[in-house]
C-alpha cells in the first residue's frame, strides 16, 4: 500500500444506502458515476439498463434525479459539475416497483395509482383520481407536469420488472403483470414531445416485443462496453477510494472472491459484497446469502441442465435477449440474475455468440451448494456428506473416496428417485458430483480440453491433480471409465507441472442408483 493510500481518510460505508444526497452530505464513500450520467444525457434520450440485484441501480437513478433537479452542491468535485447547466431544472417523475410483492393485477394497478398520485402531489399538479385507467393517468401526469414547469419531463423507472419476476412460478399472474406494465410503459413513447429523458432499470432483460412493444426507441445499454462499469466498483476504485479499507485484507483473495462481473468492458465488483467485507473483515458470500435462487434451481432441475456446463457455456445474442414468461432459457436467466457473466464473444457469420461462466468464487461456490441441495432433495443431508470429499482427495485415499460417494448417493431418498425423472438422466450423477466439489470451493475444470479429447472433470489441489471420467453402466462395473483415461493419455497435459496426477474412473449403476466402481491409478 502506498503512503498516500495509507494516509487517505476513512469514511462511512454506504451499506444499503440508495440516496445520493445522504451519501454526499453525510460523509460516506462515493464512487463517481456522473461521467456515465453526462454521456447518457448528452448522447441520447431513452435508455434501458439491466443489472443483477444489489448492484447500485437505484443509487444511479437517484443520482440522475438530483442532477436533473439541479441540486448543484451535491455534485461539487464530481466529473459532471463543471459540465452541467445548473440554471436549468427539469421536473422528475419517478416510478419504483422495488418495494413489496404484488401478486394480482389489481394490486399492481393500485400500486401504480399510488405512485402516480404521489408524483402529482410532489410536482404540484392534479390528475384524475382512480379508477381512471393507469395508462391515462400516467399520460395526464406527464402532460400537466410539463405544462406547469414549462419544461419537458424526466421519467425514471426503478425495478421495472419486479412484479413479473416475483410471480414467475405462477405464469398466468406473471402474464397479467406483464400486460399491466406494458400498458404503462407505452405512454412514454406517446409523450415524446413532453419527455426530456427516460431511464428504466431492472434485473431481467425482457424482450422488447413482450414488454416494450410500445417503446421501441429504447436504447438498451446492458451489453455495451462503454457502460460495463456504470454500476459496481472497479479495481481502480478499490485501490484509490477504498484504499483505507484494504489494510489486513488479501488483495488477491478479494479479487478471487468478488470480482469478475463483466458486460464486455471493464470488470467490476458487486458493491454489496465489498462493503460487507470491509465492515465484517471476513470473506463470505454476502450477496448470495441475501436471496436464494429457488426458482432458478427448480428450473435447472426441470430442464435437466448439466451443471458442469456452468463453468463455460455458449449462448447467442438472440437466446440471451429472448427472455419472457413463456420463453425462459436457463442461460438467459442465469446471466441476467448475475450467476453467470461474460468471458468473451465471437462472431459466427451474421450472429454473435457469447462465452459465459461464473464471475467469481462466491457465485461458483454458493450456487453449486444450492444446486447440490436441490439435486439431493434434502439440504441437511447434503451438508453432512460434503466435507469428507476434501479429506479423501487430500489424502489420495481411493477407498475413502468411494465410501464417501456411496454415502453421498445413498443419502438421496428413494422417493426422490421415484418422483423425479431427472434421476434417470445420466448427467444427473456427474452434476451431483461436480456440484458437491464446487460447493467446497475447489478449483475445477469441467470438460478440460486436451490434444486427445476432453477430460470430464479436472480437480486441482495444492498437493495433487485429479482427472475424473464418469460412466453410467446398466448394472455391474465395466472398467470403461479408467480405461478411457489411460487410452486417451489425458495425464500428459499435467505431467510437467510438478504435482502428482491421479486418474479416477467412476461408474454409476442405473439399477443400484449408486457408485459401483471407483478405479484409480497414479499417472
Amino acid at each position: 500500500m502506498t503512503s498516500s493510500a495509507a494516509k487517505a481518510v476513512r469514511r462511512k460505508l454506504p451499506i444499503g444506502i440508495q440516496t445520493f444526497r445522504e451519501i454526499r452530505e453525510e460523509g460516506y464513500y462515493y464512487v463517481d458515476k456522473t461521467a456515465y450520467a453526462w454521456r447518457l444525457v448528452s448522447e441520447g434520450k431513452y435508455y434501458f439498463l439491466s443489472r443483477p440485484r444489489r448492484f447500485g441501480k437505484s443509487l444511479f437513478l437517484d443520482t440522475l434525479a438530483e442532477l436533473f433537479a439541479g441540486n448543484e452542491p451535491l455534485f461539487r468535485g464530481l466529473f459532471v459539475h463543471d459540465r452541467w447547466d445548473w440554471n436549468v431544472r427539469y421536473p422528475v417523475v419517478r416510478l419504483s416497483f422495488a418495494e413489496g410483492r404484488l401478486q394480482t393485477a389489481a394490486a399492481l394497478d393500485e400500486h401504480i395509482h399510488v405512485l402516480l398520485s404521489d408524483n402529482a402531489e410532489r410536482l404540484g399538479v392534479t390528475i384524475e383520481p382512480p379508477p381512471t385507467d393507469t395508462h391515462l393517468r400516467f399520460k395526464r401526469l406527464i402532460e400537466r407536469v410539463a405544462e406547469k414547469a414549462g419544461r419537458r419531463v424526466v421519467v425514471l423507472v426503478d425495478e421495472y420488472d419486479k412484479p413479473i419476476l416475483d410471480n414467475l412460478t405462477t405464469p398466468e399472474v406473471a402474464r397479467a403483470m406483464r400486460e399491466g406494465l406494458r400498458n404503462l410503459y407505452s405512454v412514454i413513447k406517446g409523450q415524446d414531445a413532453h419527455v426530456r429523458f427516460a431511464f428504466l432499470t431492472g434485473v431481467s432483460k425482457f424482450s422488447k416485443a413482450s414488454i416494450f412493444s410500445g417503446l421501441n426507441n429504447l436504447n438498451d445499454i446492458t451489453v455495451d462496453a462503454q457502460y460495463s462499469a456504470i454500476c459496481g466498483y472497479t479495481e481502480e476504485d478499490l485501490d484509490t477510494i477504498f484504499a483505507p479499507e484494504l489494510e489486513g485484507l488479501d488483495r488477491d483473495q478479494i479479487r478471487h472472491w468478488y470480482n469478475g462481473y463483466n458486460w464486455l468492458g471493464e470488470a467490476v465488483y458487486n458493491p454489496f459484497d465489498l462493503l460487507l467485507l470491509f465492515q465484517k473483515r471476513e470473506f463470505r458470500p454476502y450477496w448470495f446469502e441475501t436471496g436464494t435462487p429457488t426458482f432458478l434451481i427448480d428450473l435447472l432441475k426441470a430442464r435437466r441442465f448439466f451443471t458442469p456446463q456452468l463453468e463455460r457455456l455458449y449462448a447467442t445474442e438472440e437466446l440471451l435477449s429472448a427472455f419472457d414468461v413463456d420463453t425462459m432459457a436457463p442461460e438467459a436467466l442465469l446471466w441476467q440474475t448475475g450467476y453467470l457473466t461474460f468471458h468473451g464473444q465471437r462472431r459466427i457469420g451474421a450472429r454473435i455468440e457469447y462465452e459465459l461462466g461464473y464471475p467469481n468464487l462466491e457465485v461458483a461456490y454458493s450456487l453449486n451448494d444450492a444446486l447440490l441441495k436441490g439435486l439431493m432433495g434434502d439440504p441437511s443431508l447434503a451438508e453432512q456428506v460434503t466435507l469428507s470429499a476434501y479429506e479423501a482427495l487430500v489424502r489420495a485415499d481411493t477407498t475413502l473416496l468411494r465410501h464417501h460417494l456411496e454415502r453421498l448417493y445413498a443419502s438421496i431418498p428413494h422417493d426422490w428417485y421415484r418422483k423425479n425423472p431427472i434421476t434417470h438422466y445420466e448427467g444427473y450423477w456427474a452434476s451431483v458430483f461436480y456440484s458437491h466439489l464446487a460447493a467446497l470451493g475447489l478449483e475445477l475444470i469441467a470438460e478440460d480440453v486436451t490434444h486427445h479429447g476432453c477430460i470430464d472433470l479436472t480437480v486441482k489441489l495444492p498437493e495433487r491433480i485429479y482427472l475424473f471420467e464418469f460412466k453410467v453402466v446398466p448394472d455391474e462395473p465395466e472398467g470403461a471409465a479408467l480405461a478411457q483415461l489411460l487410452a486417451k493419455g489425458y495425464a500428459e497435459k499435467y505431467r510437467g507441472g510438478g504435482l502428482p496426477v491421479h486418474l479416477v474412473g467412476i461408474e454409476f449403476s442405473k439399477r443400484a442408483r449408486n457408485v459401483v466402481a471407483v478405479d484409480a491409478v497414479r499417472a
